[in-house]
């Protein structure tokens, strides 16, 4: 099914279901694998059906549901009172109006809370595609379908957003690939697991509403370490530079990168050691 001619990877000026599974195998994605993916949907070009369609074409190139285990990140970090985001959106209210827009911030339910816009239409699809498990974390939790669904996401502790008892640490050990489509590699989430290999990570306060009991609700508040990917566009040099198992092509119309997880996170951990190093006079 993935051996198509080059001229049937499209039908009428638009990519098909079929053809996109060929363009992932050629890439690299195999039957059986674990894949984290991020997504830019328009980078791909025309697709009749859009996300679902998107899916399906992973699940093909993954040997089909009960065989590949697909995963996105489904965040919400709209959900905090304590973030820099949390200011901006309240940013010139009263403390009365403040204290309004939290009242009003719906809690978190790993079962129905949608994830943020910001985390782009294929992580929500993967959330809500039959079978599928999420995380329960309410700021940074992800998706999984798949034979190993729920070993990547049944760990996720409050106070370790993305780092080893989160499934992103899960994925890593778990031998996960990365297929990065038509989005840059200063958002590679997983070099966040690098940076919590650096020594004298600072910590701060986190805060987010989440669902207490059928109807509830209730704040919670937590120490966990602040990170940031200003420098990941450092990482992603060096990465590409680096990587001897990163494979790239064109799935769609989208510039399409894959590379084990493990190899990424341990050159972009050797990139950091690197710079805390002294350097000789």
């Amino acid at each position: 099914m993935l051996a198509l001619d080059p001229r049937s990877r499209r039908a009428a000026g638009h990519h098909t279901r079929a053809g996109l599974a060929a363009d992932l195998y050629d890439l690299g994605v195999r039957p059986g694998d674990l894949l984290f993916v991020q997504a830019s949907l328009r980078s791909l070009g025309p697709v009749p059906g859009g996300p679902a369609t998107v899916v399906g074409a992973l699940q093909d190139a993954l040997g089909g549901p009960g065989e590949g285990t697909l995963v996105g990140y489904t965040g919400t970090p709209e959900n905090s009172d304590t973030s820099r985001l949390a200011a901006r959106l309240t940013e010139g209210l009263s403390p009365a109006e403040a204290e309004a827009h939290r009242a009003r911030m719906p809690a978190f339910d790993p079962e129905r809370t949608a994830s943020s816009p910001t985390m782009g239409a294929l992580s929500e699809q993967i959330r809500t595609t039959p079978g599928a498990r999420r995380s329960n974390h309410p700021q940074t939790s992800f998706a999984a379908v798949g034979p190993l669904a729920r070993e990547v996401t049944r760990t996720h502790d409050l106070d370790c957003h993305l780092g080893q008892a989160s499934p992103l640490g899960r994925m890593h050990d778990l031998d996960a690939k990365v297929l990065m489509l038509g989005v840059p590699l200063a958002r590679f989430t997983a070099f966040h697991l690098a940076d919590l290999r650096m020594p004298g990570v600072p910590n701060r306060r986190y805060g987010c509403v989440v669902k207490d009991g059928a109807e509830g609700r209730r704040w919670v508040h937590f120490e966990a370490p602040d990170l940031d990917d200003l420098h990941f566009p450092a990482l992603g040099e060096a990465l590409l530079a680096e990587a001897a198992g990163l494979r790239r092509g064109r799935v769609g119309d989208a510039d399409g990168l894959l590379v084990p997880m493990a190899e990424a996170v341990g050159v972009a951990t050797r990139h950091l050691l690197r710079r805390r190093s002294p350097q000789p006079a």
